[in-house]
Formats: C-alpha cells, sequence, structure tokens
C-alpha cells in the first residue's frame, strides 16, 4: 500500500540515533502496458498509441515512459499464454509504438529493469480475468513496483483507490463472462442448425448452406457464410470411412494394422499423403460420420497451437437431428468407441505389467498372470502371490518393489 507523506514529524531532529533510517528511494521508472483483443476485432495502429496517451497522463512532469509492453491477444488468457506471437506479426501490425515485450516480459524483466511504476489505459488492458489481473498485481507489488490505471482519481486515501480499481475489475469479469456466454450460446445454436465448425472430416467437404439467413456486414466486413458437411466429391472416402470404422468396431483391429489394410489398396482407399494413427483414431472417434453437427468436443483456446483438450461426452452439443449424409449410424459409432475403449485398457494394462516386472527384475524375481478378473489381476511374483488393480498405478508398483526388497 502506497503510504502518504505524513506531517506528524518530531518537533526535534533525530536523524543522528542509531535507529533512524530513511526510507529507501529508488529512481522512479514508469513503463507502459497495453492489450488489444485481437488484431481483426480492434486496430493496434490506432488502438495501442491511444492507451499510451490516456496512460501518459499519469507520468510526471518531464517524464517518458522507459519501455513499451503490449500484447495483441485475448484479455482471457492468463500471464504466462500472452505475447506467444511471432515478431514478424507485430512488425506487420505496423503499430507507431515500439513494442519491448508483452504481459509476461514485463512481469519476468521489471526488477532488473529497476521499474517502480507501470501504467495503463485501465485494468482490463492487463486482462478482463480478475484474477489474472490481481495476480500480476500482486507480483509486481511483490517486486515495489506500483501499478497505475489512468482511469482512477489520483489523490485520496488508498482504500477509495482500491475500491474504485475493485469494481473496474468486477466490470472487466462481468463483461468477459457475458462474452463467453453468448459466444458459447451462439456456437450452439450454430451446431443445433447443423452448421460445421473447423476443418470437414475426412469423408466430407464443407458447403454454403444457400438456405442460412444472410447477414449485414459490420464493421469488420463481411460475416463469414455458414457451410454445411456434404460428401467429398470423392465417393471412395465414403468408403474408406466406412471400411476402417468396421475394422475396428467388428475385428477390434488397432490404428496400425488399421493403415496397413488401408496402405494396401491405394486405390480403393486413397489418401492425399498417408494414412496416419491420427487421422484413423480420429476419424474413428470422430461423431460427425453419424450425420448428427456435434460440437464442444473440444476445450480450445486461441494462444499457442495445438493446445487443447477433450470434453467429456456429456458437454458434447449434438443436433437434434442428422444434418448431412452419414458413413455410419449413430449405434455403430458408439460400437466402435466401446471397442476402442478396451484396447486402450488393454494397452494400459499391458504398459503397467511390464513396468512391474522391470521394478522386481532387479531382485531376480519373475511375475507371472494368474487369473483375471474385469478390475483386478492376481500375479505370482517370486514366492508370493499378490492381487493388484488393472491397470496398475504406478505408487503401486513401487510400493510392491520396495516391500520384495525389504522382505527377509
Amino acid at each position: 500500500m502506497t503510504v502518504q507523506f505524513s506531517p506528524f514529524r518530531p518537533p526535534i531532529d533525530l536523524s543522528d540515533l542509531p535507529n533512524f533510517t530513511q526510507s529507501r528511494q529508488r529512481p522512479r521508472r514508469a513503463v507502459f502496458v497495453g492489450r488489444v483483443s485481437t488484431k481483426d476485432n480492434q486496430n493496434p495502429a490506432t488502438s495501442i498509441p491511444r492507451q499510451v496517451l490516456y496512460a501518459s497522463a499519469r507520468l510526471e512532469e518531464g517524464e517518458e515512459f522507459a519501455a513499451y509492453f503490449w500484447d495483441v491477444e485475448s484479455g482471457m488468457l492468463p500471464p504466462q499464454l500472452r505475447g506467444l506471437g511471432s515478431q514478424d506479426m507485430y512488425d506487420a501490425l505496423d503499430v507507431p509504438v515500439r513494442r519491448d515485450g508483452g504481459l509476461q516480459d514485463l512481469v519476468e524483466r521489471a526488477e532488473p529493469m529497476g521499474v517502480t511504476h507501470v501504467l495503463a489505459e485501465r485494468s482490463d488492458r492487463l486482462a478482463r480475468a480478475m484474477l489474472t489481473s490481481l495476480v500480476v498485481e500482486h507480483e509486481l507489488e511483490q517486486l515495489g513496483v506500483e501499478v497505475v490505471y489512468a482511469n482512477e482519481p489520483s489523490g485520496g486515501t488508498e482504500s477509495g483507490r482500491l475500491r474504485t480499481r475493485r469494481y473496474g475489475q468486477v466490470e472487466a469479469e462481468i463483461y468477459r463472462t457475458t462474452m463467453l456466454e453468448m459466444s458459447m450460446g451462439g456456437q450452439v445454436q450454430h451446431a443445433v442448425n447443423g452448421w460445421n465448425h473447423g476443418y470437414p472430416p475426412y469423408p466430407y467437404i464443407a458447403v454454403i448452406d444457400e438456405t442460412s439467413p444472410r447477414q449485414q456486414a459490420g464493421r469488420f466486413g463481411e460475416a463469414r457464410p455458414k457451410k454445411k458437411l456434404a460428401p467429398h466429391p470423392d465417393s471412395r472416402r465414403f468408403d474408406a470411412a466406412r471400411e476402417l470404422h468396421r475394422l475396428r468396431r467388428e475385428e477390434h483391429l488397432k490404428a496400425a494394422d488399421i493403415i496397413k489394410v488401408l496402405a494396401a489398396d491405394p486405390g480403393r482407399y486413397p489418401i492425399p499423403r498417408r494414412w496416419t494413427h491420427n487421422l484413423v483414431e480420429g476419424l474413428i472417434a470422430n461423431p460427425k460420420l453419424t450425420g448428427y453437427q456435434v460440437y464442444n468436443r473440444k476445450a480450445t483456446r486461441t494462444g499457442r497451437p495445438g493446445m487443447s483438450r477433450r470434453n467429456p461426452l456429456s458437454d458434447w452439443v449434438w443436433s437434434p437431428r442428422v444434418t448431412h449424409e452419414p458413413v455410419i449410424s449413430l449405434d455403430e459409432w458408439k460400437a466402435a468407441q466401446e471397442v476402442t475403449a478396451r484396447l486402450k485398457a488393454g494397452a494400459a494394462e499391458y504398459l503397467s505389467l511390464q513396468h512391474l516386472r522391470a521394478a522386481v527384475s532387479t531382485l531376480g524375481l519373475t511375475v507371472t498372470v494368474v487369473r483375471a478378473s474385469g478390475t483386478h489381476t492376481l500375479y505370482q511374483i517370486g514366492g508370493r502371490q499378490l492381487v493388484l488393480p488393472s491397470p496398475i498405478p504406478e505408487p503401486i508398483i513401487q510400493q510392491v518393489a520396495d516391500d520384495l526388497r525389504a522382505a527377509p
């Protein structure tokens, strides 16, 4: 907390006393921090200079910013995922404000640079998520750096300033949540109406839905047209997708074996480059091959490519009816998922058994499977029999090895 100058000083000079110390003073060194939502929704070339102008109102007379830290990214990202865009991207934006780094660079370099003040137009330029802005403020405060927002009143009490700041951060958080709700609602309706998200799966192409409502051009130009899935012009792709599903569903083949079957007959099962494990498993798991449009299978974010996680099936959004020509039936798709789950469980059990054998092999012991149920397996390890869960968790493997090593 910033302590204001106190008029209540001692009536005589006490600076010669042993325990009298002057508060440590550092030369003031202010830097700018800013953010633009995305390069498409806002123009960084005008927004960043405007933010600098407003923030500079809190500079002292004759003072200039020592550095400029700004990002062109979503304010919903945590600091460690900000500023990951390439320098070429930032150079192409032609912003007339130099960029010394992003938010994460500011946090890392504040101390070695001797920064004392971080100035921004308002709190949501740090982040729209209140937790993120609080974390950044706390980290900088620990370094003796004061964060100043230009839209906050100057002077007055610390409690008044803090109240204004927290109100602003709450408003940013509410705005963020509202935008997420509206965006999610729009995406759900997009899927319910049968319009496709993302790249079309192997057996399909995406075609413009001529029956969809026409949207007027907005401030960012023409709206993207709505697209539905249609069979690929090469009908062999439908046959290939059906066959790889059948191989998994009826013959319980793993991806490597399915690839061998498909690659052996390229004239019947065409592929632009080559069949891969990810492509085969992705097609087997893709519910769009049932003719339904499905959304929210993955939780993605804007930022580092490839960073996503699978959502539980209960969170998926399905269109209420078939919206494009199906490759397989819904029952066939479900059966394939059940086989996939069994294959993965078997692979996990095999790997855990190999780990167990490796752990006890240093003791000169071997591991033999006596019998197994759906959840547990009876093992013969040396002269002992042990019932362990299937697959065996790593901590239990280590505990078994330690117990055998300690046994007389």
